[in-house]
C-alpha cells in the first residue's frame, strides 16, 4: 500500500480513532484542532500536529492543502466550523476531502459545499448493529450497495460434510464464497472442491434477498 499524506481536520473520538488506524497503515498525518489539550493528546499517533483555527482562512493558506493525497474534515461538534473549513479547503485546492456528517441535512450541505464524499459515521454503524444482531447467524457485513453486501455467516448444517460444487452454491443459491473462516484463520477463494465444515464461518457475497434464502437455511439446525 502506498503511503498516503493526510490532513486530518479535529481531533474528537472519531478524529482520534482515524488517525490511530492510519499510523496503523503507515500513512503520514498531520492533525489539526483548536484545542491544545486535544493535540497534545495526538502527539504519540500522527506524524506531526498543530493547534489552529481550521475556519481561518490565513491558516488554511499556511498548510498547503493541496499537497495532501487526503484531507478529512472530522469536526463532529460544530457544524458550521464543519462547514466554513470544507469550502475553504477546496477554495485552496485540496485534491480530495471527506468530511463527517452528524445528520442527512449535514451530509447534503457538506457535499454541495465541496466535499467529495461525506462519512456518516452514527448512520453506518446503527446500520451494521441492525443487521449484525438481528440474526444469530451472522457475524459480521459489509454494505456495498443498498441491495449487496458481503455476509460472515455459519455453515447451514445441509451443507456440512459436502464440497461447494455439490452444494452448487453459485447457480443454486445465487451468491459467492469469498473466503472460509476457521480458529481464526481466514482462507480466501475456497476451491471447487472444499468441503464445509461445522466450525467454520463463510464470507459470501450476494444480493440480501438470496443471502437472506441462505440465511434461512442456516435457521434450520437439527
Amino acid at each position: 500500500m502506498a503511503t498516503k499524506s493526510v490532513l486530518l481536520i479535529g481531533l474528537g473520538r472519531f478524529g482520534r480513532h482515524m488517525a490511530q488506524k492510519l499510523l496503523d497503515l503507515h500513512h503520514e498525518v498531520l492533525a489539526i484542532d483548536k484545542d491544545e489539550e486535544r493535540v497534545n493528546d495526538a502527539l504519540p499517533y500522527v506524524t506531526n500536529a498543530q493547534i489552529g483555527d481550521s475556519t481561518n482562512e490565513k491558516f488554511i493558506a499556511s498548510l498547503g492543502v493541496r499537497n495532501f493525497d487526503l484531507c478529512v474534515v472530522a469536526i463532529g461538534d460544530d457544524f458550521q466550523s464543519s462547514l466554513e473549513t470544507t469550502a475553504l479547503l477546496k477554495d485552496y485546492g485540496a485534491p480530495f476531502v471527506l468530511a463527517r456528517a452528524a445528520r442527512d441535512v449535514h451530509m447534503k450541505f457538506l457535499l454541495r459545499n465541496g466535499a467529495d464524499d461525506v462519512i456518516y459515521p452514527e448512520r453506518q454503524m446503527a446500520s451494521w448493529a441492525a443487521v449484525r444482531y438481528s440474526a444469530d447467524h451472522i457475524f459480521d457485513y459489509v454494505e456495498l450497495t443498498p441491495d449487496h453486501a458481503i455476509y460472515e455467516i455459519s455453515v447451514p448444517e445441509a451443507w456440512v460434510g459436502r464440497s461447494i460444487v455439490q452444494v452448487n452454491v453459485r447457480q443454486k443459491y445465487k451468491i459467492n464464497i469469498l473466503a472460509t473462516k476457521r480458529e481464526g484463520q481466514v482462507t480466501p477463494i475456497p476451491g471447487a472442491d472444499h468441503e464445509f465444515r461445522a466450525d467454520e464461518t463463510l464470507f459470501i457475497l450476494g444480493a440480501d434477498r438470496d443471502v437472506q434464502k441462505v440465511l434461512h437455511l442456516c435457521e434450520m439446525r437439527g
